[in-house]
């Protein structure tokens, strides 16, 4: 079967109204929307920096108009979506649980052989959840034989919670402070979710199947990204079969050497609303950095795993994305104690923005001052001041 051809702007439509971003509500507004999104991305990605709200949130907030931060909790006390840690640590719908129980088969076979000590205290552990119910890492004593030597140097029960919760023996929910609470899936999982373990060719097909809904377009290496834990995987070899069968399309975009696939029923015409987002860095569309320079000629880093001497934007960098191309990158920090949103630095494109551009620019850094329960904004810099002042004008009236 010949390949698709695209062009890259073809390409970055596709990819955009995959991610949710082609008009403002794609999904509607509410919790079903919110519920609707991550059933369609089938993962969006957890992260605990509070720089500004936190990365699960803010995706949430940039397609769903009016997001309270309350529904995700809510959606996983109904049963409907769960945390776990597939590619990374995030939410996925329920739905699709007993596709977790693969990547978890490969944390408990492929993982660090256990000492006795280390294996008598996850026994201990599970017995003790089984006993009394649902417990967080404080709730037991602090078993540290030496002083902590950094971030990543847990104490034993911490380790034994994780990981029993890596290898499905455990699940987690969060309090309201965001700490997790370790629990039996019995009492996190309906009755009604099917528990069956999928055959190896299904899980490779649900995996391809996803991650192209969620991304649009893709390549193997993109594919493989939510299996890569599930070492041997037949995601490659199930991936030709539907390619020869016609339930996968091979797509060629013009200037790209790599062959990407799509799903049969994926739209090419797209309209964009050209609406202007500005993004978590851990959002979908900015996963990968390798895509951002193929399709979008972005190249981005976040920068908060830079040494401080060598950052070139700022910390914690928000992509902007207006249509389909990025146009700025903005550091920004919310200080919630002043109810104060600190824009360090919006470092603009090479490119020329229309007024109208401008505007819908400055409605969503209003509308994300607010998300982030901010009064007032101060902007600090930027590399183009004619820009910055429109900016600053417009805030002179409280948000």
């Amino acid at each position: 079967m010949e390949p698709i051809i695209l062009t890259k702007s073809q390409a970055r439509k596709i990819i955009i109204e995959a991610a949710g971003l082609a008009r403002e509500a794609q999904f509607g507004t509410g919790i079903e929307a919110v519920y609707r999104l991550i059933d369609h991305l089938g993962f969006v990605q957890l992260d605990t920096n509070y720089v500004v709200e936190r990365a699960h949130h803010h995706v949430m907030a940039a397609r769903v108009p009016g997001y309270q931060t309350e529904w995700l909790t809510e959606l996983c006390e109904e049963g409907r979506i769960y945390e776990y840690f597939s590619s990374d640590a995030g939410y996925l719908p329920m739905r699709d649980f007993r596709f977790s129980l693969p990547v978890k088969q490969a944390f408990e076979t492929q993982g660090k052989v256990l000492s006795k000590p280390e294996g008598n205290l996850m026994k201990q552990i599970m017995d003790q959840v089984e006993r009394e119910g649902a417990k967080m890492v404080g709730d037991f004593e602090n078993d540290r034989f030496e002083a902590s030597s950094g971030w990543w140097d847990w104490r034993p029960a911490k380790v034994a919670l994780e990981r029993l919760y890596l290898e499905g023996k455990l699940m987690i929910s969060r309090g309201k402070s965001f700490q997790k609470v370790y629990d039996l899936p019995l009492n996190l999982v309906p009755e009604d979710i099917d528990l069956s373990m999928p055959t190896a060719e299904e899980y490779a097909r649900f995996i391809i199947c996803q991650t192209l809904a969620a991304l649009g377009i893709a390549s193997i290496k993109e594919i493989n990204w939510r299996s890569r834990r599930v070492k041997g995987n037949l995601v490659k070899k199930e991936l030709e079969k539907m390619a020869q069968t016609g339930q996968v399309n091979m797509v060629t975009v013009e200037g790209l050497k790599t062959p990407f696939y799509m799903l049969p029923n994926q739209k090419i015409k797209i309209e964009l609303s050209n609406d202007v987002f500005i993004l978590s860095p851990f959002d979908i569309l900015n996963v990968f950095r390798h895509r951002l320079k193929d399709f979008f000629n972005f190249d981005y880093q976040i920068e908060c795993f830079v040494p401080a001497p060598k950052r070139l934007y700022g910390y914690f960098s928000l992509p902007v994305l207006a249509g389909e191309t990025f146009i700025a990158r903005m550091d920004a920090k919310a200080d919630r104690k002043q109810k104060l949103l600190i824009v360090h630095n919006i470092h603009f494109e090479a490119i020329d923005l229309d007024q109208t551009t401008i505007e819908k620019f400055i409605e969503s850094l209003k509308t994300f001052a607010q998300f982030n329960k901010c009064l007032d904004v101060i902007f600090k810099q930027s590399n183009n001041e004619y820009y910055l002042k429109a900016i600053r004008k417009s805030f002179l009236e409280k948000v």
